[in-house]
């Protein structure tokens, strides 16, 4: 079979006229499709996974502390993310992104079709398969909505908050089916509703495939094949030493769950350094392409900051919603689960508006790091908010007005569209073009370290105060978002052609 593409596959961006899309490329569409459907199974599955952690054997959970539970569901996500620097490089060297993608989603939905069943080890086996599989589609569906633009086109911001519109379409349906399910029928029911929405994507990816631009079936830098091969055998090799080991140690005793969440914490810190020196020193990347990766050092520390308060969103803040907040508005009462609905749907409100604000003031819309900056700031202030209803409370027993968190989620909401818009999309014009797949893995290694630094922090959570835990943490954030800010006449003159 030719590696080569044929004659009815796009190979460049649409041209400028093409705005089937709401003014955009309709490949967009396609793309956007996809997230909406892997965020209601991935958002779905993790907007209770803590609390099934948390919840007792009889009622059909894992019977963990509370502390133990939010840092193993923030180790399962560090794990996801690590794993995407394995998916850029298959992409860029031997799937190609398409391909990439479509592997990467049907190990998603095997995973999650794995984890309805009710045993515990179809729960890890289950969460192993959506680690490699999200691996494999996260870094590369980005990367493809970059490559539907070219680098000169002023779409692109736009362009990618409406893409981030859609993964929150599935983020805010996501949490209210399988929560549902979970308080009402059993956690494995919300687990099985995952799996058939990511089903559900992979049907409309492939069905649209014809409007994805540069869609090949062989990867952009290939492998030639004796190095492919060699390759190819080599992963395969190591996966089965390191699943060996892995189950070996367990067995006997050393491996044990706090260590393993200590060890995936240790590399989400060691991965990215790793990875910038990789990068610093490829004779591949040229001295401009170079240039260009130092002020990306500091957007990769933004989004680190960031999401280590995103991510809690679905451990602290669900497990404070589910002891402490009220689960009734107008009579109506919900499960726990569903507060993270809330920030799906602040998310999909604000996306269009804010993608009309940049489209309108084009050329004169903030820098990039600016955007950056104040979402950084927005996320913090979420927290901070979060310190007035759990201060002055003598016991643990109060129960704080619903508006507290939906209020906290709403400046989380537009930090999130402020910044991982921002960042994905400047890191699709910063790449060196030898490794496009892998630069964009590398941002979602920030979120691999922001998991893996939570997975520490959140031990704390029940054992200090509430309003310390919130407090210091926002604060922490807020001073970060000040600094970018303070950094941003360097930045400016260093992110050419970001603007």
């Amino acid at each position: 079979m030719s590696l080569t593409t044929t004659d009815t596959e796009p190979t460049q961006p649409p041209p400028g006229d093409d705005h089937a899309f709401f003014g955009q490329p309709r490949g967009l569409m396609t793309l956007s499709g996809l997230e909406v459907w892997e965020r209601f199974s991935f958002l779905g599955m993790q907007a209770i996974l803590v609390l099934y952690f948390a919840d007792t054997v009889a009622r059909g959970g894992l019977g963990m502390d509370v502390g133990t539970a939010a840092s193993v569901s923030a180790a399962y996500g560090t794990l996801v993310y690590l794993v995407s620097v394995a998916g850029g490089w298959l992409a860029d060297r031997i799937l190609g992104s398409y391909r990439a993608v479509l592997y990467g989603g049907i190990l998603i939905a095997c995973g999650h079709y794995a984890m309805a069943v009710p045993t515990d080890v179809m729960t890890w086996t289950g969460l192993g398969l959506i680690s490699a599989g999200t691996g494999l589609l996260k870094p590369n569906v980005a990367t493809m909505v970059g490559k539907l633009y070219r680098t000169e086109d002023e779409r692109r911001d736009a362009g990618f908050a409406l893409y981030y519109m859609g993964i929150n379409i599935g983020a805010f349906l996501g949490p209210l089916v399988t929560g549902w399910l979970g308080d009402h029928a059993s956690w494995h029911w919300g687990f099985s509703a995952a799996a058939f929405g990511m089903t559900l994507g992979l049907i409309q990816y492939v069905l649209g495939r014809r409007h994805l631009a540069g869609r090949k079936h062989s990867a952009e830098f290939a492998l030639a094949p004796e190095p492919m091969r060699r390759a190819v055998r080599l992963i395969v090799a190591g996966a089965v030493v390191v699943a060996a080991a892995t189950t070996a140690l367990a067995l006997a005793g050393w491996l044990t769950m706090g260590r393993f969440v200590d060890l995936l914490t240790l590399v989400s810190v060691i991965a990215p350094v790793v990875y910038f020196v990789v990068m610093f020193r490829s004779p591949r990347v040229t001295g401009e392409e170079r240039g260009r990766l130092r002020p990306y050092v500091v957007l990769f520390l933004a989004s680190v900051v960031f999401n280590f308060i995103l991510f809690q969103a679905y451990s602290t803040m669900i497990l404070l919603a589910s002891t402490n907040a009220r689960t009734e508005i107008l009579g109506f009462h919900f499960p726990a689960s569903w507060y993270a609905s809330a920030l799906g749907a602040f998310e999909v409100a604000l996306a269009p508006v804010v993608a009309a604000v940049w489209a309108r003031m084009g050329p004169r819309q903030p820098h990039a790091s600016n955007k950056i900056a104040i979402g950084v700031i927005l996320g913090g202030l979420s927290f901070l908010l979060m310190v007035l209803p759990t201060s002055g409370h003598s016991g643990d027993t109060y129960k704080m007005a619903a508006w507290w968190i939906v209020g906290s989620y709403l400046l989380l909401g537009l930090g999130d569209i402020l910044l991982e818009t921002s960042g994905m999309s400047a890191t699709t014009k910063l790449a060196p073009k030898a490794f496009a797949s892998q630069t964009m893995a590398l941002w979602f290694l920030s979120l691999a370290l922001a998991n893996g630094i939570q997975a520490q922090v959140v031990k704390l959570y029940g054992e200090v105060s509430n309003p310390a835990y919130f407090g210091i943490n926002g604060a922490i954030a807020v001073v970060a978002g000040v600094a970018v800010i303070a950094a941003a006449p360097w930045l400016k003159r260093t992110m050419h052609p970001v603007h």
